[in-house]
């Protein structure tokens, strides 16, 4: 097997929707990625990804980031804002986490820390598995870790999310409740057309699974990078301190900028399916693995500036391009949650009240209004169990004095 590297904007946006190159870069990790998804390619993935896509709706999303969010963000940092202190590793990952059960289907009777922490527990195993390319840990240990962890979940929280809904769907199918009345989840869509999809058990669980580590592990890590990226700007520059206060729109500038230096997934992997020419010319045979880097195209300089490297929120984004770059991909593969995470990218007519400015930003903005900096007695660490380029610890103090009124 040969191995090309696609780094320019042509080239990449060129792989990314090619629909004879698959998605190979979770082959390792296929101890919870196997049939999920993002991995499926060709029809099963068409025919799974409508079907899913009927709960990813923007009127959804809006519904999710104005009514569901704040709640599910007040009752998890309140404790951390009492305590003064927090890891917003760990508080990024509870309040995402249950946001994206919601959306998934994964039910938590009792909301409260104990069963969220039993929960955030079997999330942390299977996103090291999903990413266990990149991992550094010893893989077979690892992956034992995700089997286990993925028969408590089944027992624990997927069964009984299960049963719930069947019972409501042979309700709603009898004519005694109606459709309003059902769970609006990705588990339940998958559940009322069982007859339509090839899902076994084992492939339902490793959905359910896939969908809580890649909704709560991209989401809390692109936080973490946002409020680390602001922090140190607004340090830099306190003279754009009031606009980062005041400007909403600005602000969601600012996460756009941290989310094109910080993808999720710097690179992509691609396995050809047939022989073909890629863009820039070079052959590919079949079985060939093309690696498509993503991050080199955020930062190119041809696109983004001398400074592309660098972060600034002032940047001009060239036309026809997105200000966060390629993070949430592109083409049939690109990412389901983008605009629950990003938000919609404002025109110059936008109405702040009437925007939806994604999670991450709401997040990250809530952090930085409770006053949080960097704990000088305990700086943040880099993660050691994984290549990739993220923080392991981030340790904050919640200083009234820095308060945003």
């Amino acid at each position: 097997m040969k191995e090309h590297l696609v780094s320019d904007y042509s080239g990449v946006s060129s792989a990314l929707r090619n629909p004879d190159l698959a998605q190979s870069l979770y082959d390792e990790g296929a101890v919870i990625m196997d049939q999920v998804l993002l991995t499926l390619h060709g029809d099963a993935h068409r025919q799974r990804r409508l079907l899913e896509f009927k709960v990813f709706r923007r009127d959804f999303f809006r519904f999710y980031e104005k009514d569901v969010f704040p709640r599910t963000l007040n009752e998890t940092i309140a404790p951390a804002l009492a305590e003064g202190r927090a890891d917003l590793i760990d508080i990024g990952y509870r309040v995402t986490m249950n946001l994206t059960a919601d959306f998934a289907g994964i039910d938590r009777p009792r909301r409260d820390g104990a069963e969220t922490r039993a929960l955030l527990d079997l999330v942390m195993i299977f996103s090291e598995g999903a990413t266990l390319v990149h991992s550094t840990r010893n893989k077979d240990e690892v992956r034992a870790e995700v089997r286990a962890a993925m028969a408590r979940f089944e027992t624990e929280f997927l069964a009984p999310s299960i049963a719930r809904r069947k019972a409501l769907l042979t309700q709603f199918n009898a004519g005694a409740i109606p459709e309003e009345a059902l769970p609006r989840d990705v588990l339940t869509e998958l559940l009322r057309n069982e007859d339509k999809l090839d899902l076994p058990p084992d492939v339902l669980t490793r959905e359910m699974a896939f969908y809580l580590q890649a909704g709560s592990h991209s989401t809390a890590n692109s936080t973490v990078h946002a409020v680390h990226e602001i922090l140190s700007w607004m340090k830099a520059r306190p003279e754009e301190v009031l606009r980062l206060k005041t400007d909403p729109l600005f602000f969601q500038r600012c996460v756009h900028e941290s989310i094109r230096l910080h993808p999720a997934s710097p690179v992509a992997w691609r396995k050809a399916m047939c022989p073909m020419t890629l863009t820039g010319g070079e052959h590919v045979e079949k079985g060939d693995r093309v690696v498509i880097d993503m991050a080199a195209v955020n930062i190119a300089t041809s696109l983004f500036g001398e400074t592309a490297g660098a972060f600034d929120p002032h940047r001009t984004i060239p036309a026809g391009h997105l200000p966060f770059g390629l993070s949430f991909g592109s083409g049939v593969h690109s990412c389901l949650g983008r605009d629950l995470d990003g938000g919609m990218i404002p025109r110059e007519d936008t109405d702040p009240a009437k925007h939806q400015f994604g999670i991450i930003a709401l997040f990250a903005h809530r952090i930085l209004a409770e006053g949080a900096r960097l704990d000088a007695n305990d700086p943040p660490t880099q993660a050691t169990y994984t290549a990739r380029p993220n923080w392991g610890r981030y340790p904050v103090v919640f200083d009234r004095s820095l308060k945003w009124q």
